[in-house]
């Protein structure tokens, strides 16, 4: 029988492409998220079209991992082999406009996850951390052993305490093995055009909102600050494409087989791009012009960062495959295959 491993937060973004990645390998995930990004009618619809793509069907549970009781009893009913932990607020700016909201919900919410896995003896986690947790970069490329904790916003401490908890709990649990993935700016999205980025409202992050631009959904994209140390003024970031973080969670799982115990790896290509150069590529991409202003920076942004992730390709014999071409060729193919996102899409 296959694994079965669950999947917070599985119907966002990342987590509904490893649920892809999930059932391509052998597992049987079992998904729950509290659908807080998400407009009604969201969560049948991704269902229906992983199903779809994939010829299977998967059990989805809309459930909030701050309901300890709902989290219990479903750990009640399965058996998993292990837990991939994405649920949680997400944004850098707003984590600076609420910062008690994110703390409230980041944290109590996988502390009640960590605590129900202890009590049904579910020892193996691979956790969505960030490269955030770095702070500002103290050198380039960024490698594991770069100082955490100095985070520029609350976003970024709820990851750096989160992971904390993780690695005193596996110290203080022997048999307790986990991942923990700082990984740097997810893109793309799957090739089939029938997953991809949705954001609610207005997007946080910088590709949804130049493809919604190119699509005519946003009249023009804010740069938030062009004075920065940086090649053309803006800022610099390593992008990576979400299938190829999704493959980096099969093999973070397999790690968790060798008995690991608490480990760190970066995911990311090694390239930064600035802002300028991912408006050209969406442009190239898409064949349309992206019109865009400059605006003031944004707080807790960083001027550069991108990975070395040498560690987790010579430790999970895993490496970035896409580039930034194919990153962009398939948000584009999301993006206008389904110009209003989920649920108004022309799949079902």
């Amino acid at each position: 029988m296959a694994e079965k491993v669950l999947v917070t937060g599985g119907a966002g973004y990342i987590g509904s492409h490893c649920v892809v990645e999930l059932i391509e390998a052998g597992y049987t995930p079992v998904v729950v998220d509290n659908l807080s990004n998400a407009v009604k009618g969201t969560l049948v619809d991704l269902r229906q079209r992983i199903e779809k793509l994939l010829n299977t069907s998967i059990e989805f549970h809309e459930l909030d991992l701050l309901d300890k009781s709902g989290l219990e009893n479903l750990f009640k009913k399965h058996c998993f082999g292990a837990v991939m932990h994405f649920a949680g607020l997400k944004a850098v700016g707003e984590s600076v406009e609420q910062p008690l909201r994110y703390y409230r919900v980041n944290l109590t919410a996988s502390i009640n996850l960590l605590e129900v896995m202890q009590a049904h003896r579910v020892q193996n986690l691979v956790f969505s951390s960030s490269a955030t947790v770095y702070g500002d970069p103290q050198y380039l490329p960024i490698d594991e052993q770069h100082p955490a904790g100095g985070c520029t916003n609350p976003y970024g401490k709820t990851k750096y305490f989160i992971e904390e908890i993780i690695k005193d709990h596996c110290k203080a649990e022997k048999d307790w093995n986990a991942v923990l993935l700082r990984y740097f700016n997810p893109i793309g999205a799957h090739s089939s055009g029938q997953i991809g980025e949705d954001p609610q409202g207005i997007p946080n992050n910088l590709l949804p909102y130049v493809s919604q631009v190119a699509i005519g959904r946003r009249e023009c994209l804010s740069v938030f600050g062009n004075d920065y140390d940086t090649a053309d003024g803006t800022g610099v970031r390593d992008y990576i494409h979400v299938v190829d973080l999704a493959k980096g969670h099969i093999a973070a799982l397999k790690k968790l087989k060798e008995s690991c115990g608490c480990k760190v790896y970066n995911l990311g290509t090694g390239r930064g791009y600035s802002v300028f150069q991912m408006v050209k590529a969406v442009e190239k991409a898409s064949g349309r012009k992206v019109s865009y202003k400059i605006a003031p920076r944004r707080d807790g942004d960083v001027a550069s960062c991108y990975a070395d992730p040498r560690l987790a390709e010579a430790e999970l014999a895993w490496k970035a495959e896409f580039d930034l071409e194919r990153m962009c060729e398939d948000l584009w193919r999301w993006q206008s295959t389904n110009p209003t996102g989920f649920s108004k899409g022309t799949a079902s």
